[in-house]
């Protein structure tokens, strides 16, 4: 892995050339990935249950990097991030906060997935002045329906798929109609595209603790007040993970965000729609 060179040369535009860097953050090292460029404020992106830097769709983040600095963050103790793995969206939103800090950047903008969009909210509540435009995809606020039950299903689906020989994510991300087949499987194609550098796997000890951390979240009243800030909530009718209904009970934290829930899509609803969501969230984040 690679230390990180802050302004030396330029980041790649495609995401399987990106190389893995690493940032130091309160004694561990996270591992991050930059894509594109441009003088705009940059995009942190933080990922979902279980995943680590590969887990990014290329077709997702690259269009987005044609016309702003990507920047995906790993989480500590996942992948090839070190240090004990965190226990809860507040521990994992203050190593997000010190790494965009140490990069020397002080504004962004975030894309959460899922489990990320979590955590994204958590750094917007710890700081405020260090974010712009928030993007939240399959998310759900502290207290949101069905999150308590989201260990139940995640379970289920993996011991559906070891007895089909069948990728998780396949069934957790995708409906089950013919065009969500055919989007999963075109999906599971394109996490191959990348063949060197890979991030280290996701170990079952971080799995369990990111599980524990949805629980505990689903189990909180929310803590942070409204905030008035650029949103844009994006989900699935079909999410199973987590609930549509989490998209209204986001908006109670976003009283003024956009929100679009996509027909026919599960909680994988960036990438099974991705070349809408990134014409939208492109949209979103234009100055």
């Amino acid at each position: 892995m690679e230390r990180p060179a802050r302004g030396a040369g330029v980041a790649p535009t495609r995401f399987a050339d990106a190389p893995t860097r690493t940032v130091q953050v309160a004694g561990a090292e996270l591992v991050y990935r930059e894509v594109g460029h441009g003088r705009g404020v940059p995009l942190v992106a933080l990922t979902h249950l279980g995943a680590n830097l590969d887990s990014w769709d290329p077709e997702v983040v690259d269009p987005l990097a044609a016309e702003r600095r990507v920047i995906m963050i790993g989480y500590r103790g996942v992948g090839g991030s070190t240090g004990k793995v965190r226990a809860g969206f507040e521990d994992m939103a203050t190593d997000a906060v010190a790494a965009i800090r140490a990069l020397g950047l002080p504004r962004v903008d975030l894309l959460g997935l899922s489990m990320g969009g979590m955590v994204a909210q958590e750094a917007l509540r710890l700081a405020p002045d260090l974010v712009d435009r928030i993007v939240l995809a399959g998310a759900g606020p502290q207290g949101g329906p069905g999150l308590t039950r989201m260990t139940g299903v995640f379970v289920r689906g993996v011991v559906r798929g070891l007895a089909t020989l069948t990728p998780p994510t396949t069934l957790l991300f995708f409906t089950r109609t013919r065009d969500g087949k055919r989007a999963a499987k075109a999906y599971q194609a394109r996490l191959k595209r990348r063949r060197t550098g890979r991030d280290k796997p996701v170990s079952p000890a971080a799995l369990r603790a990111q599980l524990r951390a949805v629980k505990k979240w689903g189990h909180q009243r929310p803590t942070a007040r409204p905030c008035s800030g650029p949103a844009l909530i994006l989900h699935g009718d079909s999410d199973r993970m987590v609930p549509p209904g989490n998209a209204d009970a986001l908006l109670q934290q976003f009283p003024g965000a956009q929100v679009r829930i996509f027909a026919d899509s599960g909680h994988g609803v960036v990438s099974q729609n991705r070349q809408d969501v990134a014409e939208l969230v492109g949209r979103f984040l234009h100055r």
